[in-house]
């Protein structure tokens, strides 16, 4: 008996080892596509968040936090704008890496779509206090995990 629980565990282990090259995975391969490729990001203005220069190139805190991490894959950014709903539409249909736009953890889309964790906090006009987060697309959990670590290192090195 003794012998086969141990035969158990060690089948165990392997498979398991076998499978920790892939954890975490991206079913739709973003990570991988985005690496030296194209990240696709929705930027819906909202104040110091995302903004749009009178030529519409988005500017603002989220775009600079997100052309710094697409630098950091080697990726080249290619820019949607619009409402904050056609944009988590677009991510949350694959057709969007990632959305930003200051949006708040309680966000709506979180049903429909992944989020980081929050990267930043604002106040209100009541003083109360924000968490914010990006929109990925649900299930692209290697890209998800690359995104918040820049985030978390964004942070601290602020």
């Amino acid at each position: 008996m003794r012998r086969m629980g141990a035969a158990s565990a060690a089948l165990a282990a392997l498979v398991l080892s076998g499978c920790a090259g892939t954890i975490p995975a991206d079913p739709d391969g973003t990570l991988d596509r985005v690496e030296n490729g194209i990240l696709r990001v929705g930027a819906s203005p909202n104040g110091e968040w995302v903004t749009l220069s009178p030529s519409g190139q988005p500017q603002g805190r989220d775009v600079q936090l997100i052309s710094d991490f697409a630098a950091r894959l080697g990726a080249r950014v290619e820019w949607s704008t619009g409402t904050e709903h056609i944009l988590a539409e677009r991510v949350e249909e694959g057709e969007l890496d990632v959305m930003i736009g200051g949006l708040r953890k309680d966000t709506p889309w979180e049903k429909n779509t992944g989020l980081t964790r929050p990267y930043a906090e604002s106040l209100d006009t009541q003083g109360k206090k924000h968490q914010h987060v990006m929109l990925v697309p649900k299930g692209e959990n290697a890209f998800l995990l690359k995104l918040d670590t820049f985030l978390k290192d964004a942070r601290g090195a602020r």
